[in-house]
């Protein structure tokens, strides 16, 4: 459960599955699998740049998942746009926004988060770009190894951008 004004997420444990019970207050412990998360803030972290290098198209975000092997970003689709409407031009345009990322994580732009003055969580890509955001990211941009985006595809009036990306270990 997530606490709406503070952001907290609370989890409770319950004797029923397995876990034992926990008291209000009861310390806990729990474990991290580095690799999986190294992976997620790899794929999180490259979403943002991909939203960036498609909102440099002039295209508006309408939504984006980060799971491993289904990481897409899509946007609204602008009827302006010519090079949509067939392969030849939905792979040029492919083709820019592989040049863009592969320049942002060449460029090793740093990764931060800060707040917003109303607190919320903001997260930068360099001067690139920023959106509010409470996940996990990498340090830089150059963090991320094996950034690849295959041919876009258009449906329904959104452009689906997928990506792969995975953690550079340095």
């Amino acid at each position: 459960m997530r606490d709406r004004e503070s952001g907290l997420v609370v989890v409770t444990a319950a004797g029923d599955g397995g876990l034992p019970s926990l008291a209000v207050g009861e310390r806990a412990r729990a474990r991290i699998d580095l690799r999986t998360r190294m992976l997620h803030a790899a794929l999180h972290t490259a979403g943002h740049l991909v939203e960036a290098v498609g909102r440099a198209q002039g295209w508006e975000m309408a939504g984006s998942i980060h799971f491993p092997g289904q990481a897409r970003i899509e946007f609204q689709a602008p009827d302006t746009d010519a090079r949509l409407a067939d392969p030849e031009g939905r792979e040029e345009v492919t083709a820019v926004l592989r040049s863009a990322v592969a320049d942002a994580v060449a460029d090793d732009l740093p990764v931060a988060a800060g707040h917003f003055s109303d607190g919320r969580r903001v997260v930068r890509l360099g001067a690139l770009h920023s959106a509010p955001c409470g996940g996990t990211h990498v340090r830089s941009l150059g963090d991320l190894a094996d950034v690849g985006l295959p041919t876009l595809k258009v449906k329904k009036g959104r452009i689906r951008v997928s990506y792969t990306a995975t953690h550079r270990s340095r």
